[in-house]
């Protein structure tokens, strides 16, 4: 791979980045699904693949621009920037979106991971016994994951590293959610809510100079805990990525057929009608760091069509399922040139 990028290639790997980091903040959406949709998922794993021994050899050795070209750093750099800075920007107007139009939003979602069904499975033409074998098991996987209830918030670090390594997981894995995992674990309030929000603040008084926040025990708690979810997501990025880079270039079809299946059985966690059921303890509700109720789980329903409200959902399943079509044909323009 080359470091070697145009400006415009290099802007539009950056919202590559602002949209695979904004997917992997929403439930039941997948990073990976939105690297292999966009078409950068392999060299995605390719690039993870390099941040090896080799390289940490040529950084310690003071060789910096052979370091810079081996671990494919350009993509890199703007790729995950990109996902990075769309925690306080992107994923700040999803949650708004979210908030004020649930229904909607979680259609659009729906419609594109129908699509990223269609996006993956064109090109795939094995239907050999164990082919589909791992597609129905990919299915029963992605079922059981939607129907999972979720634990109890633990902070643990070691456990808060270990939820770093999972949460991570939907950036290599596409069709599975990091963050509905992080639900499940019982942590995501706890990480990509009120972590984030306090390192937002902190981050703020930082450039504005006040450093009151160390003789903050609460600040530093999570700050902590920001520090150590972040090198379990590092160090899950890696140690999957070489994983994945060998599973891939040795059982390509079979595991495209486990992703097919289980982006399928995922379908339940992006359903857009569906209530939430809070999160109680001895009788009262329990809030989050900005005062919401905390979301224990889903309870699905079918919509009413008698609605206008369920109309407008199903305009935006065909907007979603028609944004994969449209990334499909500029694919096809851009290999094609």
């Amino acid at each position: 791979m080359s470091n070697e990028r145009g400006f415009m290639d290099k802007i539009w790997l950056f919202f590559k980045g602002l949209s695979m980091g904004a997917a992997n903040k929403v439930p039941g959406v997948s990073g990976g699904t939105v690297a292999f949709v966009l078409d950068f998922y392999e060299e995605l794993i390719y690039s993870f693949k390099k941040v090896n021994v080799n390289a940490f050899k040529l950084l310690f050795s003071g060789r910096f621009k052979s370091f810079y070209q081996y671990t494919n750093a350009t993509f890199l750099l703007l790729v995950m920037g990109g996902s990075m800075f769309s925690y306080f920007s992107v994923s700040i107007v999803l949650d708004f979106l979210i908030r004020n139009y649930e229904l909607y939003v979680w259609s659009a979602f729906f419609g594109m991971v129908l699509g990223s069904i269609y996006y993956i499975g064109k090109d795939f033409n094995d239907f050999s016994t164990k082919n589909i074998l791992s597609i129905i098991i990919g299915i029963v996987i992605g079922v059981s994951i939607s129907l999972m209830s979720p634990a109890k918030e633990n902070d643990n670090l070691w456990f808060v590293f270990f939820c770093g390594i999972i949460g991570v997981s939907g950036m290599t894995l596409p069709g599975l959610s990091g963050s509905f995992i992080l639900i499940l674990l019982g942590n995501y309030v706890l990480l990509l809510v009120d972590s984030v929000n306090m390192l937002y603040k902190t981050i703020i008084d930082i450039f504005s100079g006040n450093f009151d926040f160390f003789q903050d025990a609460v600040r530093m708690r999570y700050l902590k805990i920001v520090a150590v979810f972040t090198g379990g997501s590092a160090f899950g990025l890696v140690v999957t990525s070489h994983i994945l880079g060998y599973v891939l270039k040795r059982w390509h079809q079979i595991v495209t057929a486990i992703i097919i299946g289980f982006i399928t059985g995922s379908l339940g966690i992006v359903w857009p009608w569906k209530r939430e059921i809070y999160k109680t303890e001895n009788g009262l509700l329990l809030h989050d760091f900005n005062g919401d109720k905390v979301i224990e789980n889903y309870q699905r329903y079918m919509p009413d069509i008698t609605l206008k409200e369920t109309w407008i959902a199903v305009i935006f399943i065909l907007v979603g399922v028609g944004l994969l079509l449209v990334l499909d044909q500029y694919s096809k323009r851009t290999k094609a040139s």
